[in-house]
């Protein structure tokens, strides 16, 4: 008995050792590839596959991101684009959710309204951009919408689909035991429906960034739209790579967050 113990014990340290390490490689598997995109990226302006003003070196491209940044220059327009990004998710994400959330219980609903919404999402947002731009002027407030747009359309279907997957025996058993629609809500229904829900803030948090920026293109006199156009029209390659990285940026920070928020919530998965 007391062999067949240490014998487990030695498996189970066994394990440990060689879990761990790939676990602590696996989480820079990200900078291995950004260390990858950068070097090949030298590697072609080195070789001078192509000129310089189409592929500047990253020497160039850093140069331009200290100069910006210390002039406040980036940080004005990162933070205009920030604030429209951030104001079109809440407000598409909340009518999507709501939205979602009546077709979901009212298929009828959903017939009516099916289809003025594809209507809206079969259609590019560059083509009726600049009918917002029209309506709501060149401020904040069309790229807002613009924004609001994009993202509304996989809020809306994700929280369908996930308000819809839950199982209708849980269902039969929060009718069994006379709960509220509250109760049914926020003790059946969220909870049943938050990874399909998380999923679809994901997909939303990448698309905000596209409505702002697609808005800034159209017209637009701050943000790192605007900052793309200004810098493509004086051929400044470089700074055109910094408000495209720096976008890509905030993207990525966006769906790092809720990524977290995901790890968090969704807990109760892994204890089972």
């Amino acid at each position: 008995m007391a062999q067949i113990t240490l014998f487990a014990a030695n498996r189970q340290k066994r394990q440990r050792t060689t879990k761990y390490p790939k676990l602590h490689w696996r989480r820079f598997t990200p900078l291995f590839s950004l260390f990858g995109l950068l070097l090949i990226w030298q590697l072609l302006t080195s070789l001078e596959v192509y000129p310089s003003f189409l592929l500047p070196p990253p020497a160039d491209v850093w140069a331009t991101f200290r100069e910006v940044l210390a002039d406040g220059t980036l940080w004005h327009h990162t933070q205009v684009t920030l604030f429209e990004m951030l104001a079109g998710l809440f407000f598409g994400v909340s009518i999507g959710i709501v939205m979602g959330y009546l077709i979901a219980k009212s298929p009828l609903l959903g017939e009516i309204l099916a289809p003025i919404i594809v209507a809206f999402q079969s259609t590019p947002i560059v083509a009726y951009a600049p009918l917002l731009i029209i309506w709501f002027g060149s401020g904040p407030t069309s790229k807002i919408v613009t924004t609001t747009i994009i993202v509304f359309f996989p809020t809306l279907m994700n929280t369908i689909v996930g308000i819809q997957s839950v199982p209708s025996d849980l269902r039969d058993l929060m009718r069994s035991l006379r709960a509220t629609w509250w109760q049914g809500l926020t003790k059946l229904e969220i909870p049943a429906a938050l990874p399909v829900l998380l999923t679809g803030l994901k997909t939303s948090v990448t698309l905000a960034v596209i409505g702002a920026v697609v808005g800034e293109f159209v017209s637009a006199g701050e943000g790192l739209g605007f900052l793309v156009t200004l810098a493509r029209n004086q051929y400044n390659t470089p700074l055109v790579f910094v408000a495209v990285l720096t976008m890509t940026a905030l993207s990525l920070t966006l769906y790092g967050l809720v990524s977290l928020l995901q790890r968090y919530l969704l807990a109760w998965q892994n204890q089972q």
